[in-house]
């Protein structure tokens, strides 16, 4: 196997690979109401494939969320790392409400209890006892709204569910809401030739969390 340098995941700790594999494509399709927010069909052994030719090469980190394929994406990589769990860190999201049988996203929930039924179903998926970083999956959510939300994830912390926790936005003043938080380690961002930010970037050192960019390269652009 080809060795890459690590690196830390923030102030958590956790060694990752520089680079990691995002799992959206390998979900397939699923839909808001006649919306796609899926691709096409996919071939789950040959994601799987993939996924284990990343290992190979050195590829630690795998990036997913709960809604991906309405739950697929979590499952296939469930699939992929049976046997081989303590090799890699996953990180996923939450936020989305979703039908995994029609593929249908319903609405999201921020509520407590919201947030640990889809930690559960995510564990479920996974087929896995813990998520090394759990990140929330809404971009837009209101920074004075957030600290209910942050409080959970520091409780599923504690409790042993999750390592580390971070949020996937673009809006600093969002993120230092997180960051408010000791087990807060990361924060999920656009950055690329046409997307620069640095007041992200600065928080990030600030708090000395991870930067994990969500699009280097501008979705093919």
């Amino acid at each position: 196997m080809s060795k890459v340098n690590s690196r830390k995941l923030g102030r958590s700790g956790i060694e990752v690979s520089p680079m990691g594999l995002g799992c959206w494509a390998i979900g397939g399709p699923f839909w808001s109401g006649e919306t796609p927010l899926g691709w096409g069909d996919v071939d789950d052994d040959e994601s799987i494939r993939a996924i284990h030719a990343a290992l190979d090469v050195g590829i630690t980190l795998f990036d997913t969320a709960n809604v991906y394929g309405a739950g697929h994406s979590e499952q296939v990589l469930g699939r992929a790392f049976a046997g081989i769990r303590s090799r890699v860190i996953i990180a996923t999201k939450f936020n989305a409400v979703f039908d995994d049988t029609t593929r249908q996203v319903t609405g999201s929930d921020t509520s407590a209890a919201g947030i640990r039924a889809a930690c559960e179903a995510s564990l479920r998926r996974l087929n896995t006892d813990y998520i090394d970083l759990y990140q929330f999956h809404d971009n837009d959510y209101p920074a004075k709204e957030a600290e209910p939300v942050r409080e959970t994830l520091e409780m599923l912390v504690k409790e042993g569910k999750i390592r580390a926790y971070g949020w996937s936005t673009d809006y600093p003043e969002r993120l230092e809401v997180f960051a408010m938080g000791s087990k807060c380690a990361a924060v999920q961002l656009q950055l690329n030739v046409l997307d620069d930010n640095p007041a992200i970037l600065s928080l990030c050192e600030k708090y000395d969390l991870a930067a994990l960019n969500r699009g280097p390269l501008a979705m093919g652009l």
